[in-house]
């Protein structure tokens, strides 16, 4: 799996204490899924968002091994970018989780997703409500609003060639981090994942996101939902919140202090204890 081989280089991050993954390919209806798989016990399976694959979201399962089996899945186009000549949507993204969770004879997981995984998420919570037991999304909001922060990563990976090896250009990550980031490893880590993914897949996902209308769906969620935001996330909204809230029939909401929209990178331990925490009390309900 080339686009996770490069994170295990950072095992200096002080939280990453985890055994090496197993890695696998599913074959879906539509590609060649590779997933890494961590743990064991009730399984988990977590969603990345629209860059660093299954990379970026390691800390977070390696957070979750001792009580959970976590199968990350590397969703359509991380790995081979030429399954962009046949267009697809938020939907058929959906699917694909569907398949997976079918082929690999999961009976009602859990499916966690993080920003753009967290649309999926919920979306796959809607259509398949019972295939999973719980859904968890951080970072998402109830539509992708316009503003002069998502304009200009619309432009810039719309029109522009961006070098993936530009310390000046690494920098733009502290934006999604919440504020800036004074651990060199840290941020290196998120660059070195995001630039993983090829450009022109962040701009298909970046348009399938601006498309995103999830108040359709709201109502149709029943399973137990925990929505994460992080305090300083600039990609969600106060109105947003409040609508998956009012919308969702059996909701839950925890804010993290200090933590950008990369809130599962950079707070992954206090993510990993609320994550656990609520599935700890959906069991004893």
């Amino acid at each position: 799996m080339q686009a996770t081989m490069q994170l295990w280089n950072v095992t200096n991050l002080g939280f990453y204490r985890a055994p090496l993954p197993q890695t696998g390919c599913a074959i879906l209806r539509n590609y060649t899924a590779e997933y890494l798989a961590w743990g064991s016990g009730p399984p988990i399976v977590l969603i990345p968002g629209l860059a660093g694959g299954v990379g970026l979201t390691s800390l977070l399962a390696a957070q979750l091994t001792q009580e959970y089996r976590v199968l990350a899945l590397q969703l359509r186009g991380e790995t081979d970018p030429f399954v962009l000549r046949r267009r697809f949507d938020l939907n058929d993204l959906v699917d694909d989780i569907a398949d997976f969770i079918e082929l690999l004879g999961l009976e009602c997981p859990v499916v966690v997703g993080v920003s753009f995984g967290g649309i999926l998420a919920l979306q796959y919570a809607a259509r398949y409500p019972s295939r999973l037991s719980a859904v968890i999304a951080q970072g998402v909001d109830v539509t992708f609003a316009p503003s002069l922060l998502r304009f200009a990563i619309e432009l810039a990976l719309r029109q522009y060639s961006l070098p993936n090896h530009n310390p000046f250009l690494n920098q733009f990550f502290q934006i999604f981090l919440g504020k800036r980031c004074e651990d060199a490893n840290l941020l290196n880590f998120v660059a070195q994942q995001c630039w993983q993914t090829d450009q022109s897949v962040m701009a298909y996902r970046f348009r399938l996101a601006e498309q995103m209308n999830l108040r359709p769906y709201l109502s149709a969620i029943r399973v137990p939902t925990l929505i994460v935001t992080g305090q300083l996330d600039l990609l969600t909204t106060r109105q947003g919140l409040q609508e998956l809230q009012r919308r969702i029939p059996r909701v839950d909401h925890v804010s993290i202090p200090e933590a950008g929209h990369f809130a599962f990178v950079s707070h992954a331990p206090h993510l990993a204890t609320i994550i656990r925490r609520f599935l700890r009390r959906c069991l004893a309900e």
